[in-house]
């Protein structure tokens, strides 16, 4: 099955039976995937599923056991030195050195990469307030939080801007002000025309992010699309009612089960009852319960979430499945 997300008519990212063995385990499984230009596609998936060793054999650090790979046009095995002419990974550990300042990282970098030192002067200045790095700017790295350096890291990773920028996990660990900042920055670059690719453990951050999500389950895509067209496929929105106990659960589901089509989650003191027809289904539930608003908790109109999707699709939100869904090619 071939999912086509294309916006231009030539992909910077292409894999095709992209496969990797680790003796007789299959971290990766043939697996199919275009990425077009100034695009943000994300790879969402439980641990274990094969994320990173994805974005690591697409960054060069791993070779394949099987299918090829390209970046721009280069194979990531032949051409690996080009490859990393134009791609940029921040992987999920900071690369820094502890004994070094934030500002003498991100100055050792720009002088790694070749520029003067004028020039690495003024591009740190702009990555210390891109990232507001400045509150700790001239504190050793070793000294700072796991946030800050994670922030210092992803800085590191944009010394020179790339065509493509692989994120591996960038906000695990990160307090919400520190993931806000990632996120604004995210966007800022995809304003400026780069390609993100992104792999995350956080439904959320692949919603607000990107284009386009695979979702991945011990290696293998086993589904593809925008954030909403996930979402369609697990049916329409839904009226969720929470009762205040378990005793009224049970008097809520007996007196709408007569004239509804309900759902009832005993753990979350749940009812979900389908609304194709929104606002109007809303009133006919509120109506029928008119005469026992004492026994409901909550009740509200709902879209499915990419949760929802993600439980649908691959059995399980935080762990590996035994999913055997059939491979997609996937284009993003």
């Amino acid at each position: 099955m071939t999912e086509n997300f294309a916006r231009s008519e030539d992909p910077v990212v292409i894999t095709r039976g992209l496969t990797k063995r680790f003796g007789d385990f299959v971290a990766v499984d043939s697996f199919d995937l275009e990425v077009s230009a100034g695009s943000v596609v994300s790879l969402l998936g439980p641990n274990g599923a094969g994320k990173t060793t994805i974005v690591r054999m697409l960054a060069t650090l791993s070779e394949p056991s099987g299918g090829t790979a390209s970046v721009c046009g280069y194979d990531v095995v032949r051409d690996a030195d080009a490859v990393r002419s134009v791609l940029s990974l921040t992987g999920q550990f900071a690369a820094l050195e502890d004994n070094l300042t934030a500002r003498e990282n991100l100055l050792l970098m720009a002088r790694l990469r070749g520029y003067s030192k004028g020039a690495a002067s003024r591009i740190v200045e702009g990555l210390i307030e891109r990232f507001d790095i400045g509150e700790f700017r001239d504190k050793l790295v070793k000294s700072v939080s796991g946030g800050q350096r994670r922030r210092v890291d992803l800085a590191a990773s944009l010394v020179v801007q790339p065509k493509i920028l692989v994120l591996d996990e960038p906000t695990t660990g990160l307090d919400p002000r520190s993931r806000q900042v990632v996120w604004s920055t995210i966007r800022d670059l995809v304003g400026e025309g780069v390609t993100l690719f992104l792999t995350t453990q956080y439904l959320e951050e692949a919603d607000a992010l990107a284009d386009h999500i695979v979702l991945i389950d011990h290696g293998r895509a086993t589904a593809a699309g925008t954030p909403n067209d996930l979402k369609a496929r697990i049916g329409d929105q839904r009226v969720d009612i929470i009762a205040v106990d378990l005793e009224s659960l049970d008097k809520l589901t007996a007196k709408l089960s007569g004239g509804f089509s309900v759902a009832v989650s005993r753990d979350q003191r749940m009812i979900s009852i389908p609304a194709p027809n929104e606002l109007s289904d809303l009133r006919a539930v509120t109506a029928a319960l008119s005469d026992d608003g004492a026994l409901v908790d909550e009740i509200a109109l709902r879209r499915p979430t990419l949760d929802d999707a993600f439980l649908a699709l691959t059995g399980q939100p935080s762990h590996p499945t035994n999913d055997t869904t059939e491979q997609e090619e996937v284009r993003a």
